[in-house]
């Protein structure tokens, strides 16, 4: 397995035997067609206490306060992935998101101690289709598969 933010992986299961002590917030790419519900879905997953954010800008920030999980360990999963965000206009958007997804994970990994916040790791892993691929791929994003 790369050491990369992005992963892909046939199901939920994999991921779960590979991040057995993770905190994995699951996504159903089914009901995140649009970047509204992906941000509530994430939301709710990671139980962001009091969030109520719609912009990219709220995401960012949403993603870069994490001080309330346990684990050092966070894989945000979307299952269904060649659905997740289907319905959203802007392509130009979709691609935001992932390169949001990646600056933040990068940012966790380099943080420093000294700043009082408990450094994570964190994961994207996405269920394997050919579309997310193709998007990562496209933002030049290396990904490695479970």
């Amino acid at each position: 397995m790369k050491n990369t933010h992005f992963l892909v992986a046939a199901d939920e299961t994999e991921v779960q035997k590979t991040f057995h002590a993770a905190v994995i917030a699951h996504i159903d790419g089914t009901r995140a067609l649009s970047f509204k519900d992906f941000n509530a879905q994430l939301a709710e997953a990671l139980q962001f206490p009091d969030y109520e954010g719609t912009s990219l800008e709220d995401l960012d920030e949403m993603l870069n306060d994490l001080s309330w999980i346990g684990s050092k360990q966070i894989i945000i999963y979307i299952s269904s992935s060649a659905e997740w965000l289907s319905k959203e206009k802007s392509r130009d958007k979709i691609l935001t998101v992932i390169d949001i997804l990646d600056a933040t994970a990068e940012d966790w990994k380099w943080l420093d101690d000294e700043e009082g916040v408990e450094k994570k790791e964190l994961r994207i892993v996405f269920q394997e289709s050919d579309r997310i691929k193709a998007l990562l791929e496209e933002q030049e994003i290396p990904f490695g598969e479970i």
